[in-house]
């Protein structure tokens, strides 16, 4: 009887932790989604304009790995060992040093963002209000940054329904001022793409405030302080450098593979576009299981149990296989009845629908990718994850497409080539973790 206790306490632990966060991705989503189809109603050009500027926030991203994995590894950890004095101190570091990170990350973006537009060849008229609109967003970098560690300790701790509710509220509040200040109601000016950049601003703001506000008022399980610990920060980087280097090399290695999806012509283009959008909403659940793995490995080494680690994660990757294995006959038997929310175009339908038929086949392989790339990292085995994902990138995925691409001139090989780095990087990861090396590593 207490073990089953036991075990129904285990399952819902997880899911505690892993659909809040689940959730809260998708609401992200749903928040850029917002934002597009707002300003689409304005023009083509403003939507290029909000789109790609979206896009260009993706190396941020990648610096905000950083902290993502860092703190999670660290905070995780002590809270596993309940040592909450150095969790506390961990979060005061990570939160000082994404702050001071941040103003040097201001001008660099302020600068360099809007040349985005200028490399991609956009339209004069693209390019002026894109200019515009990624010059106002670099007023929420510092919000941003320390918003992140913000939601990264609460979620090592277990508790990312906090992080959920904070979404849910930012994304009313978010297309409220759009409407306002995108189309100027209730006396304000109709600042068009302006206006979408000043909402995004003030709603991470906004944000940022409540976080800090439950953070003095003691509404989280940190103590709130301001001190700084040199040996702390070099943990976190430790573990937290690896995996912003592997976004950051991972991010420039699927602009080749899309270029060279480019070539095939607008419908395949377009078609792997809206495929990416489909199979982005079968992600949420994935990421939220990410989550899971990487808060209980933490906790569970910091509790000097590896074993319980190991069973935790193995738990999370049978709910994350099972729901990823459902979602897959929907991209595989019904691709078509999505893509057609997206687009009328007969070719453009038939393109996203091969492209979903196919990642269909590979989503048990990626459930796999997401939890034990989480598990690892939140043993502090990032360096691994490095190597695992960049080798099978370029060696079974990017160079393989190029080559069949040249010699088979038909785009099917080009993702059977991707589908073909996610069964092999699942193998790869799966050895990793199975080998168990990662409860000797020290963060």
């Amino acid at each position: 009887m207490n073990l089953r206790i036991l075990d129904k306490q285990k399952h819902k632990k997880i899911l505690s932790i892993s659909l809040p966060a689940a959730f809260n991705s998708l609401l992200d989503m749903l928040q850029v989604i917002t934002d597009l189809i707002m300003v689409g109603t304005l023009s083509a050009f403003a939507v290029a304009a909000v789109g790609l500027g979206l896009q260009s926030l993706m190396f941020v991203f990648a610096i905000l790995t950083l902290f993502h994995v860092g703190t999670n590894a660290l905070i995780s950890r002590f809270y596993g060992a309940k040592k909450m004095k150095q969790a506390s101190l961990a979060l005061s570091t990570l939160y000082l040093f994404a702050f001071g990170l941040s103003l040097f990350v201001v001008p660099l973006w302020y600068f360099g963002s809007s040349e985005i537009y200028n490399l991609f060849g956009m339209a004069k008229e693209v390019t002026a209000l894109g200019q515009g609109y990624v010059q106002i967003l670099t007023l929420m970098m510092p919000f941003i940054f320390v918003k992140l560690v913000f939601i990264t300790a609460l979620g090592a701790t277990g508790d990312t329904k906090t992080p959920m509710y904070i979404k849910l509220v930012s994304i009313v509040l978010n297309v409220g001022l759009n409407y306002v200040l995108i189309f100027g109601h209730f006396g304000f000016p109709s600042l068009g793409v302006q206006g979408a950049a000043i909402a995004t601003v003030i709603v991470n703001m906004l944000e940022f405030m409540v976080y800090i506000f439950f953070y003095i008022k003691r509404k989280t399980p940190f103590t709130p302080i301001m001190r700084y610990s040199k040996n702390l920060l070099k943990r976190a980087l430790k573990v937290g450098l690896p995996a912003s280097y592997e976004r950051s090399l991972t991010m420039g290695s699927f602009m080749l593979f899309t270029a060279i999806i480019a070539d095939y012509g607008t419908e395949v283009m377009a078609g792997y576009q809206i495929g990416l959008r489909i199979e982005g909403l079968a992600f949420m659940p994935g990421i939220g299981f990410t989550i899971a793995a990487m808060a209980l490995m933490g906790q569970g080494l910091g509790a000097k149990n590896p074993e319980q680690s190991r069973e935790d994660v193995m738990l999370v990757l049978k709910y994350a296989t099972a729901l990823m294995f459902f979602l897959s006959f929907f991209m595989i038997f019904t691709p078509e009845y999505m893509v057609q929310f997206f687009t009328n175009d007969i070719q453009t339908i038939e393109e996203a629908s091969l492209y979903l038929k196919i990642v269909g086949l590979s989503q048990i392989p990626l459930a796999f990718n997401f939890v034990l790339s989480g598990a690892l990292r939140g043993a502090g085995d990032s360096q691994r994850t490095l190597r695992i994902n960049l080798i099978s990138l370029w060696l079974v995925r990017i160079i393989p497409a190029f080559v069949l691409s040249w010699y088979f001139k038909d785009i099917i090989w080009v993702y059977i080539a991707m589908i073909s780095d996610t069964f092999v990087k699942a193998f790869l990861l799966w050895r990793a973790f199975d080998k168990g090396e990662w409860k000797k590593i020290k963060v």
